[in-house]
């Protein structure tokens, strides 16, 4: 089963898959309590926070949850200020009804830049620093389309002030994503095995 792999700066950023029990505990529901407030605000709720209770819950269930989606979902926490950057990779097949999904996205959607990751090659960027909607936190999206599946990662940041000073360092986590299959020996006849010598 294909699953995405990244080379995160761990100075720089904090994994949530893989941070299981009180490690990456504080980073995950900081980002969540974030998350929560923006999507709040999305919604009208002026100036509430994200509900400590629900973002401790959901930050004990994130690392879970991502496990189970065994590797087509990664998401990272700014390290330095988790409350500011969540980043969030996934893996999704290319169905019929994703790509019409995708085809009738809002024209402000078209405004993407070519944008070059070392493995998967060429795709799209979309960064909104400054929405038109004011409830709507800064983000940047990246997409490719591997023919079978799209990788798309999503930043949110909580700060159009400080969007710019982090781009920076999102674009060059996108840039290491890759996707990876494990293939049993035998299972295709275009597969050549070489013995070690």
């Amino acid at each position: 089963m294909p699953r995405l792999q990244a080379d995160a700066d761990p100075g720089r950023w904090v994994p949530v898959t893989d941070s299981l029990g009180l490690r990456g505990r504080r980073h995950r529901k900081k980002a969540i309590r974030m998350l929560l407030g923006q999507a709040g605000l999305a919604v009208g709720a002026e100036g509430r926070p994200g509900g400590g209770v629900a973002a401790w819950a959901m930050s004990q269930a994130a690392p879970f949850l991502m496990r189970r989606a065994a590797g087509r979902v990664l998401a990272w926490v700014w390290k330095s200020d988790p409350d500011l950057l969540v980043v969030v990779a996934q893996l999704q097949v290319a169905t019929p009804q994703l790509r019409t999904a995708r085809a009738m996205m809002p024209m402000e959607y078209d405004d993407t830049e070519n944008f070059r990751g070392t493995y998967l090659g060429v795709g799209e960027k979309l960064a909104m620093p400054l929405p038109s909607e004011p409830r709507t936190p800064p983000f940047a999206t990246y997409t490719w389309d591997t023919g079978t599946h799209f990788v798309t990662v999503t930043a949110v940041c909580s700060d159009r002030e400080r969007f710019g000073t982090v781009i920076g360092d999102v674009d060059a986590l996108a840039r290491t994503l890759r996707v990876v299959d494990d293939l049993a020996v035998g299972e295709s006849a275009t597969v050549l095995r070489l013995d070690p010598a």
